[in-house]
């Protein structure tokens, strides 16, 4: 691989990209707030801007019909915590999964699959920048680049909800697993580039990459090799992550153990998470830069090598 291809990744896109979702037009990504004189919901106005800005890049762009529930506040809970189940007599929305697929020319049948939750949180309104805008962007700007690439391998994205309720990565984790889709790998984006206030005072650019598998910690550690490998100038570590939660739990939990979540820093360490002031002016762009720059060398030797990239390291 040639390291030419990491310049494709822009940090133009990423902000772009970023300030549209948690910051003008969009305040919030959630089903439970429609912008004044608007017609659709706020998470629906973000489906919108994503699946568009998808198929500028690529054919197979399809919208997945579901049904959430907001989240209820308890501010009861411990800070961080605010959420609480819906009610069942709590009003039910139409909502959407966005899946993405760039397919494979040698190998159409083994697929890397992506996935970032683009909701933020419905119980509290928060731009919700590292918790999810930065993983949506990171994607987003992932297709644009392999779309002008020739992958061996598929390459799907999922785009779902995950700050609201149910999780539809576990229905679409499920379905994949219920057609017998040979994933190899999988890394779910969800808070890169968050960090502890001091980690980023002091400048220090990172990537975890958590695994809660073997087969996990394998891709996991094949990441970190990455940045060396292509002298990215990213702190890559891997860590365990003892609880199977967030959407990468959902593909774990379906069958595919060959996955990790990629974020900032775990245990996780910023102070706005789940907070009002989760805002893009906080995001350590060059961070998002380096990190999408990192998955996207794993991607590509994954899709030259196969799983046995990573599963002989």
């Amino acid at each position: 691989m040639e390291n030419r291809v990491f310049d494709k990744v822009s940090v133009e896109n990423l902000r772009r990209d970023l300030f549209y979702l948690c910051r003008d037009p969009l305040s919030f990504r959630t089903v439970s707030y429609t912008i004044p004189w608007h017609q659709k919901n706020s998470l629906e106005e973000a489906d919108d801007f994503i699946a568009g800005e998808m198929r500028k890049y690529a054919s197979c762009v399809e919208l997945i019909p579901n049904k959430v529930q907001p989240f209820r506040c308890d501010s009861s809970k411990p800070l961080h915590h605010w959420y609480s189940a819906p009610l069942e007599s709590d009003p039910w929305y139409d909502a959407h999964n966005i899946a993405v697929t760039l397919p494979g020319s040698e190998y159409p049948d083994e697929i890397i699959q992506l996935v970032s939750h683009k909701d933020s949180m419905s119980w509290i309104n928060s731009p919700g920048a590292h918790d999810n805008a930065v993983g949506a962007v990171a994607n987003m700007e992932l297709v644009r680049v392999l779309s002008t690439l020739r992958l061996q391998r598929t390459v799907r994205v999922l785009f779902c909800n995950e700050e609201h309720s149910p999780w539809h990565s576990k229905t679409y984790a499920n379905a994949a697993s219920q057609r017998g889709d040979r994933i190899v790998a999988v890394m779910n984006q969800d808070s890169l580039c968050g960090k502890s206030d001091e980690t980023s005072a002091s400048g220090i650019k990172a990537n975890v990459s958590a695994y809660s598998t073997p087969e996990g910690k394998a891709l996991a550690d094949f990441i970190v090799s990455e940045a060396a490998r292509y002298e990215i100038p990213i702190c890559a570590t891997a860590v365990f992550k003892e609880r199977v939660n967030d959407d990468d739990g959902s593909f774990i939990k379906a069958g595919y153990p060959d996955t990790v979540h990629n974020l900032g820093s775990l245990p996780y360490g910023d102070s706005q998470y789940h907070l009002a002031g989760d805002i893009p002016e906080r995001v350590d762009l060059i961070n998002l830069q380096l990190a999408v720059k990192l998955i996207l060398a794993s991607i590509l030797d994954i899709d030259e090598q196969g799983a046995s990239a990573f599963r002989n390291t």
